[in-house]
């Protein structure tokens, strides 16, 4: 059970049979609906977050830091693209990940993710039959922290998989907003004319969430173009991250994955092309 880390009473994913979580599914997915995106306010405790938080702290020096430029789709440079076009928009990175491997089954943020009754909960709640939703088949990335230091975000990008499902853990002391723009693209159209737009500064179709630790927040970040703004302070920003798919044995891109976790695994070699859709990435 996850009684040591999540409010079951505010958010019982534990009793699907019961009106609360029903009344709670409708609520999700009444938000996911307008805009793909949906805060479960303080979902886990304050004893939980204790844990999660020394979890963080222990695990963060094994984070792969990269620096680097890249693009909304993490792919390489294509020149037989116009220059402008958002595949040729590269912007400075400089984020932190510790790999999942790194999470072992004990482990308080692989607890959550692999909880029996979680998964379902998330499927229902972004109304997915269950044969087109599955946990992420990525050794490196099913289970992840990102972590954010002084001076460090994440520019503007789309999501391999399709949801994601994040917990804020940790916040810096200013900064580390959550900006994103909805329903961006589909899977049939990339609509490069508004991305193109946002990269140019275009801001008032673009959300912004300032999450709280203890905050799951629920995000279609694969139709959606989104940030985090750099962090300001001493302090870091952690994030946990769990991810979903539509496509059962989905894994991310080889080139994606050496860019966030600075290694690639036979798994990535063997599963590449393994998609649901034609995007990009």
């Amino acid at each position: 059970m996850l009684h040591d880390l999540v409010d079951l009473g505010r958010y019982p994913i534990d009793r699907p049979e019961s009106f609360g979580y029903r009344q709670l599914i409708a609520d999700l997915r009444r938000d996911l609906d307008v805009d793909g995106c949906a805060i479960l306010s303080r979902f886990v405790h304050e004893e939980g977050l204790e844990k999660l938080v020394a979890e963080a702290d222990n695990v963060a020096p094994k984070a792969h830091r990269s620096f680097n430029r890249t693009n909304a789709y993490f792919t390489l440079d294509d020149p037989s693209f116009g220059i402008g076009h958002p595949i040729r928009r590269f912007f400075d990175r400089s984020n932190a990940f510790v790999p999942a491997d790194n999470f072992a089954n004990t482990s308080p943020l692989r607890r959550i993710y692999e909880y029996e009754g979680f998964m379902p909960f998330i499927r229902e709640a972004l109304n997915e039959p269950e044969d087109r939703f599955f946990r992420y088949d990525d050794p490196l990335a099913d289970v992840i922290i990102n972590v954010v230091e002084e001076g460090q975000g994440f520019p503007w990008h789309f999501d391999t998989n399709n949801y994601t499902v994040t917990l804020a853990i940790q916040n810096g002391e200013a900064g580390g907003a959550f900006e994103y723009a909805p329903n961006l693209r589909t899977s049939e159209d990339e609509n490069f004319n508004a991305v193109a737009a946002v990269l140019d500064g275009r801001m008032d179709g673009v959300h912004r969430l300032e999450l709280q630790p203890g905050d799951l927040q629920i995000f279609k970040g694969r139709y959606a173009l989104h940030r985090v703004a750099p962090v300001e302070g001493a302090r870091k920003r952690y994030v946990g991250i769990f991810s979903f798919v539509e496509t059962k044995g989905m894994c991310g891109g080889v080139e994606r994955t050496r860019q966030l976790y600075g290694r690639v695994l036979p798994h990535h070699y063997e599963r590449a092309g393994l998609r649901g859709d034609e995007l990009l990435d």
